[in-house]
């Protein structure tokens, strides 16, 4: 039987990968950062001073709670309520249904905000006093009988509300809607048909279907493009001045700035208090995503550690 000689590999001499461009752009990004800075603490113009005194004011404060935190939380109410509303519209077998979602959709998602809170603040009671609520073609029905009333419930003039906040509420949560439907009808459409099999299964009707098992698990697909639109609300809040809404953060920081001659410092403080407010959104955003995201993905290293823990014990 003659011997059989098998080669073996030497030793292996594993080295790292170098990577010399991320130092270098380290070096780059280090260098325009330091420059930044300096900008920001050797240009007088800037008057960090002034822009945190301005921060401070009453106006301004009020501005930030009523106009921006406020009308950011009230109008994505009505504009996440109204979505998942459109969204069932638009997955519904009703094909009239699904018509009114997406002529909706499509109408508020073409048509920019600012004019949006222009039309409504300014347009509507241009065309329309007063409006009223009663019965369809009241005044035509009531002329045509010689009838004294016109068949109307109840009305107020417009131009009453035209310039508050309930406005621009309105104005940025239908416009939300059309966003926030398609979000939702994303999340609902992620959810296995399965589901809806076996909650049918159960004797579940489709609302109970929708609310108990779909909803829940579309929270998943919802959450996270959702805080990104309810960071983008705070934003677009300073378009409340198209109303006009006054008590808003950017107009009245602006007014200060104009009162001043110093506008930058006003751009800096209004700038300040969104960074402030989105990164507390941002924070939330992260907490909602990882409780609704349980179950799913990569297992936490806390979670993993327990469960190491666990059968070691036994």
């Amino acid at each position: 039987m003659s011997d059989q000689t098998t080669d073996r590999p030497g030793v292996i001499h594993a080295r790292p990968v170098r990577h010399p461009w991320r130092w270098v752009a380290i070096v780059i990004l280090a260098v325009l950062f330091a420059m930044m800075v300096s900008s920001f603490v050797t240009n007088p113009r800037w008057d960090w001073a002034y822009a945190f005194q301005i921060m401070q004011q009453t106006p301004v404060i009020e501005g930030l709670w009523i106009g921006t935190i406020f009308g950011t939380i009230a109008s994505m109410i009505l504009g996440v309520g109204l979505g998942v509303v459109l969204a069932v519209m638009r997955l519904s077998d009703n094909p009239v249904l699904r018509a009114v979602a997406f002529a909706y959709t499509w109408f508020f998602r073409a048509m920019p905000r600012y004019v949006l809170l222009a039309i409504l603040g300014l347009g509507i009671g241009f065309l329309y006093s007063e409006i009223r609520f009663g019965v369809p073609f009241g005044q035509q029905i009531s002329s045509a009988l010689g009838l004294s009333g016109d068949l109307t419930f109840f009305g107020f003039s417009w131009n009453s509300i035209a310039s508050t906040i309930w406005v621009g509420i309105i104005g940025l949560g239908l416009s939300e809607a059309a966003y926030m439907a398609e979000i939702a009808r994303a999340g609902i459409l992620s959810v296995d048909k399965g589901q809806n099999e076996a909650a049918q299964a159960l004797g579940m009707s489709s609302g109970q279907t929708m609310r108990r098992i779909v909803l829940p698990q579309a929270m998943r697909v919802i959450v996270p493009p959702t805080g990104n639109e309810t960071i983008a609300m705070v934003k677009d809040t300073s378009l409340l001045a198209a109303v006009p809404v006054l008590t808003e953060l950017y107009y009245q920081a602006y007014l200060f700035g104009q009162r001043s001659f110093k506008i930058m410092p006003a751009f800096v403080a209004a700038t300040l208090w969104y960074l402030i407010v989105c990164s507390i959104l941002m924070v939330g955003q992260s907490y909602l995503e990882r409780y609704f995201g349980r179950g799913f993905g990569a297992v936490p290293k806390k979670t993993k550690q327990k469960l190491m823990k666990i059968e070691a014990d036994h």
